[in-house]
């Protein structure tokens, strides 16, 4: 009876591509071999048989970690410039191993020798990174191998039988060593793959934030706990009307801002506040929202322009509000030219005190309305927009002693500060109207003194600025948000459509006009965002 043992051949092992992890492991395992096959051959070299390697045969010990240290260096050659067919290579090595070392701990008088331990190493070795049933190859190979050496000694030698029990157990610890160390690696590969997963999940989450933040139309500020920006986006620029500054204290950005946040903190603030930044004007609403990180360390700053947010329900909430004005102005201008008509035959026909008061006051109402009518209909012409390059100095010379005469006021009350002369795009109507408006009402609330009332233009590097700045009182922090509301007016003989008419010129030649809440007085500001 013949027993035909097939072994599995390298063309036939299932060729899975291995990772680089696992190549790197089978170059560090070959260097193990090549330490090894180099210290046995030094070993018998220098000192022969004396420590019993090779006692029984010398020569074949030095023939075999000769051709082992030979072996291992061609291996290291072949992994360094052809790493493909892992499973192949590896299967070559574990086959060299097995062979090298069966010949060696023959050289040296067999199992007792104890270089068949050796083999433990190969085998965990080579379970570390083998794939599906290849270690169970590799440990039986490592069994038959000892088996076979031993029964060499009991037939050629007349060993005893019982000299079996040591290479059996070897051989069971053989398999035990492939098959614990197979499933620790698998759950160690498990596991680094399940990192690397997640690495890569994390690190496209961070680019998907990053990438929504910065699109996002709100400025965003990620700040930590001893207040340090790690991250903002370019909204932020915009809202605080200067560059803001990378990876620096968020007292940089802005004092106020810092102050609230530290409050909101220390659990004294609120987690919303409204502010208005200087450099750029706007009106912005805070929000601080706790970033949910262990430890509260990192927290969000939401910078939401409510500038924006107010032109666009102003716009809704005047879309329908525009058409019927104009229907009631059509309607109201011919009634009102009869009140007023008839309150002049009146006022020649009369005869007594009392009738020269009635017809005053009905002459000063409908005045006040026509008033109303007018600014009303000016609002169409916010659509028709004739635009031209303005050399602001030059023109407002000429607008100021036009203004001072037909007001009745003295020149020297109006000062213009600033060397500089920059050109704006403007048309050139709708600045004479919104410049009337915000004169006449620095006018109405100054001090009435010479240099009472100054224009300032500035040119700074991303936009033009004209304030019209007077000595009064200001106006009050409560009022503020309802300067530019149609109707809305402090002055019992305004309508109260002056400033929100010239909000709305500047906005259809693409400015803005804003209050500015600084002390000495009350300041409204044209920006025009980049220069010509």
């Amino acid at each position: 009876m013949q027993f035909v043992l097939k072994l599995p051949l390298a063309s036939a092992l299932p060729q899975v591509e291995a990772g680089e992890s696992f190549w790197g492991s089978l170059r560090y395992f070959n260097l193990y071999r090549i330490a090894v096959g180099g210290l046995f051959l030094l070993v018998v070299l220098f000192y022969g048989d004396t420590l019993n390697l090779g006692a029984h045969n010398l020569r074949l010990f030095v023939f075999a970690s000769a051709i082992y240290l030979g072996a291992a260096l061609v291996f290291h050659v072949v992994l360094s410039k052809w790493p493909a067919h892992f499973n192949a290579q590896l299967t070559l090595h574990v086959l060299a191993d097995i062979a090298a070392l069966t010949l060696l701990m023959n050289a040296s008088a067999g199992v007792r020798s104890g270089l068949g331990v050796m083999l433990f190493i190969s085998l965990a070795g080579a379970a570390l990174v083998s794939r599906g049933t290849l270690m169970l190859f590799y440990a039986a190979l490592a069994s038959i191998a000892v088996l076979l050496e031993q029964s060499y000694w009991v037939l050629v030698y007349d060993f005893s039988t019982a000299n079996f029990v040591q290479p059996g157990l070897m051989s069971i610890g053989y398999f035990a060593t492939a098959l614990i160390t197979n499933r620790l690696a698998r759950r160690v590969i498990m596991n680094e793959r399940v990192a690397r997963q997640r690495g890569e999940d994390l690190a496209n989450q961070l680019r998907v934030n990053q990438l929504v933040i910065q699109d996002v139309q709100d400025g965003v500020l990620v700040v930590d706990s001893n207040g340090l920006v790690h991250q903002h986006n370019r909204q932020v620029k915009a809202l605080l009307g200067h560059p803001a500054p990378e990876l620096d204290q968020v007292d940089k950005y802005s004092e106020e801002l810092a102050a609230h946040l530290a409050a909101w903190r220390s659990r004294a603030g609120p987690a919303q506040v409204s502010l208005r930044f200087p450099d750029s004007g706007k009106l912005v609403r805070v929000r601080f929202v706790d970033a949910g990180i262990a430890g509260g360390s990192f927290a969000l700053v939401f910078l939401e322009d409510l500038s924006t947010v107010q032109e666009q329900a102003q716009q809704l909430k005047l879309a329908a509000l525009g058409r019927l004005t104009a229907n009631i102005a059509h309607e109201i201008r011919n009634p009102l030219s009869a009140v007023t008509h008839a309150a002049d035959l009146l006022r020649e026909e009369s005869q007594g005190a009392s009738r020269d008061r009635l017809v005053a006051i009905i002459r000063d109402n409908a005045q006040r309305l026509d008033l109303m009518v007018r600014d009303v209909l000016q609002l169409s012409r916010r659509d028709r927009v004739q635009t031209e390059t303005i050399r602001l100095r030059g023109f407002l010379a000429g607008f100021i002693d036009e203004f001072a005469q037909n007001e009745g006021i003295a020149r020297d009350a109006f000062v213009v500060d600033g060397l500089e002369d920059p050109a704006v795009a403007f048309d050139r109507a709708h600045l004479m109207q919104v410049l009337w408006n915000l004169m006449r009402n620095a006018w109405r609330h100054c001090r009435k003194q010479t240099g009472s009332v100054r224009v300032r233009v500035l040119d700074r590097s991303n936009r033009i600025e004209l304030h019209v700045i007077d000595d009064g009182p200001g106006v009050a922090k409560a009022l503020q948000a309802q300067l530019f509301e149609p109707f809305f007016t402090t002055f019992s003989g305004g309508t109260g459509l002056g400033l929100y008419i010239a909000r709305e010129l500047c906005a259809a030649n693409g400015t803005s006009l804003d209050y500015f809440d600084r002390s000495g007085g009350a300041d409204f500001g044209i920006l025009w965002q980049g220069t010509l």
